[in-house]
């Protein structure tokens, strides 16, 4: 009996090497594919410092194309500014005389209006409704 107990144990040893072995050769197959993966993905990676070195020189290339604009803006903008200064005193003078003028208006209105006050207080209002008439009829006949 003891001899039937080893060749069970002989024939499930054989058993599971196969088993082991049917496994074995399952990874090694799917593991082969692996390794063209790893190798496509090296020859990948081997491109990339050309590729980045690439990239790299024509953003340098970007920023000096940049670089270059600016300094033409800011020479060109120097050249305008005195220009710039120009309109802005032409600006403020032409405050100044606009102010001086409209001070001037007002002074007017002002001794218009005190000479309305002293023509409604002496009630002269005929007199030079009458001259005012008088003026323009002289003048339509001059012409």
């Amino acid at each position: 009996m003891a001899n039937w107990i080893l060749i069970l144990l002989g024939i499930g040893a054989i058993l599971i090497g196969i088993g082991l072995l049917a496994v074995a050769g399952f990874l090694f197959l799917k593991l082969g594919g692996a390794g063209k993966l790893i190798a496509s993905a090296q020859k990948t990676t081997d491109q990339l410092p050309e590729q980045v070195e690439g990239i790299t020189s024509q953003i340098a290339d970007v920023l000096k194309t940049g670089n270059k604009t600016l300094q033409q803006v800011n020479q060109q903008i120097k050249e305008l500014s005195p220009l710039f200064y120009l309109v802005g005193d032409a600006g403020r003078a032409t405050h100044n005389m606009t102010s001086s003028v409209l001070k001037t208006a007002n002074q007017l209105q002002e001794k218009t209006e005190e000479a309305d006050l002293i023509i409604a207080n002496k009630n002269l209002q005929g007199i030079y409704g009458l001259a005012t008439i008088g003026y323009f009829l002289v003048k339509l006949n001059k012409k």
